[in-house]
This record gives C-alpha cells, structure tokens and sequence, in this order.
C-alpha cells in the first residue's frame, strides 16, 4: 500500500518521484525530459533493486520489465517484443548475466511455444516448440557449438512422447530417421539415406521386439532392389527377394 509520495527535480539529470509501499520503495522516472513516466524503479527496504519496468516507447504501457531479485544485474528480462501491451517474451540469465535461455511467444496468441536454451558461450544448444498449441512442446531441435543441426525430435501424436527422430551429419545432410509407428515409445523402423532426400536403405521391427526383421535396400536411383527377411525373429535372415 502506497503511503507517501516525494518528489524531486534534478536539473541536467532527470526528473523523478519516490513512492513508498510495503516492501519498499517505487523510483519513478521521466529519463528522456518528455513529461511523462517511462521507468519505474523497485526497491526493497534493504535498498535491494527488486525490478526495473520501462515503457520505452512512450505509450504508456509496460514494454519492458528486469528482474534483479537482490542480484547486480537482470535474472530475468521480460519484453512486450510487438507493443500491444502484453509480455511475449522472457529471456533468463544467471547471476553473471550469462543467457541461458528465452521463452516466446513466437504467434502473439498468448501462449508461449518457443523456448532457446543457450551454452555458456552464447550458442543455441537446442530448440523446443508447441506447433499446435497444446502448451506442450512437441519438436525439440538439438545443435552443435559450432552451431549445426545434430538432431530434431518429434511427438507427432501429440501425446507427450517422442515419436520420430532425425539424425544430421556434420554438413546438415540428413543421415537417418526413427519412427516409433505403434507409439510405445521405442523406435521400430529405422530409414537410412544417401543425401537428405534418397534412401539407402530401411529397417523394420514388424513385432516390436526390438529388433529388425525386415530389411529393404534401394539403388542409386532409389529403387527398391533387394529385401531381407527373418520371419521366425530368431536373428536369421530366411528369405531374400531382389528386384
């Protein structure tokens, strides 16, 4: 609850107010001389910088907001990124200001389905995101420190468990692709390319035990020639048909 006010002018400075409240105290600031309020300082009665909100284009609205939480610098940074007066971005760092992550609201729709979390040295290590809007995210992209794709990870279904699963190599060519088709959550069929487009050759676990029993092999062309079967699963090819 607000108690008192003061207020101070600083020529060649800016112009500013204090308000007390019970935690502490509220520094209001006119930092650009315009006549209007654009940053609010909170304070503990520790004299602790609790937060920081500005409204840096001069609407009148909260655009951005620091978080400090008794550190030196932000923990946390909030941002309003298309002015409409809602918060769609919150970027979090450590006690060092060292960005370790950002959540967005990539859509404007009032949910966040973006998530970057960052290495120590500033690259993406992997990206999340909420295709459908379901508040769970469901493609997760991995990336090297050189900043190459390694690996993305998919829930198709929507049900909160992987289901698909592509591998990169070092020139961002896919290498191979699992699907877990029957959705217990293990893979069951394995497609390996020769470049990102043609395949080489795709394996099959038609009894989900966990292991291949069905092998079909493609030309340069990527047409099937050969296909490799065991139909008792003890391990052992028993038929081979080639094209």
């Amino acid at each position: 609850m607000t108690t008192f006010t003061r207020k101070y002018f600083l020529t060649g400075l800016f112009f500013f107010s204090l308000i007390t409240f019970a935690e502490g105290i509220v520094i209001q600031l006119d930092s650009d001389f315009d006549g209007k309020l654009d940053q609010w300082q909170y304070k503990s009665e520790e004299d602790q910088l609790l937060k920081i909100e500005y409204d840096k284009n001069g609407d009148g609205k909260v655009d951005q907001i620091d978080i400090f939480e008794g550190n030196e610098k932000p923990v946390r940074v909030e941002l309003d990124r298309n002015l409409d007066g809602t918060l769609d971005q919150v970027q979090h760092y450590s006690k060092d200001f060292i960005l370790e992550s950002v959540e967005k609201d990539s859509k404007y729709s009032g949910m966040m389905d973006w998530r970057e979390v960052y290495s120590p040295s500033g690259k993406v290590t992997h990206l999340e995101t909420d295709e459908n809007q379901d508040k769970r995210m469901d493609i997760f992209q991995y990336f090297s420190e050189d900043g190459h794709m390694e690996r993305v990870e998919y829930d198709t279904s929507h049900d909160g468990n992987i289901d698909r699963w592509e591998f990169f190599k070092a020139d961002d060519t896919l290498k191979s692709v699992n699907f877990d088709t029957n959705h217990d959550g293990d893979p069951d069929q394995w497609q390996y390319f020769h470049n990102s487009t043609q395949l080489k050759k795709v394996e099959h676990d038609t009894n989900f035990n966990g292991k291949a029993d069905r092998f079909e092999y493609f030309d340069e062309s990527g047409k099937l020639e050969r296909v490799e079967l065991d139909r008792n699963h003890d391990g052992k090819l028993d038929i081979i048909k080639r094209r």
